[in-house]
């Protein structure tokens, strides 16, 4: 996959999931990032800024078009 961009931060995994889910169907490889200590510590989360969506910057405008956040 070639740089990586962030095209929205949620505030929860469940959320985050839904629109991977969603881009991943329309062919746009998706990866999470998010610093829980895999899992165990869900409410560290917050502290760190969320779950990142990220996308390849040629798949950025078409994945936010998906996701209804086009500027």
């Amino acid at each position: 996959m070639e740089d990586l961009v962030c095209i929205k931060i949620f505030n929860n995994k469940v959320e985050a999931e839904m629109a991977k889910q969603l881009l991943e169907n329309n062919d746009i490889p998706t990866r999470m990032l998010s610093d829980d200590v895999g899992g165990m510590e869900p409410h560290l989360r917050l502290h760190s800024g969320g779950v990142k969506l990220l996308v390849s910057k040629s798949n950025s405008q078409k994945a936010l078009s998906l996701l209804g956040e086009a500027k």
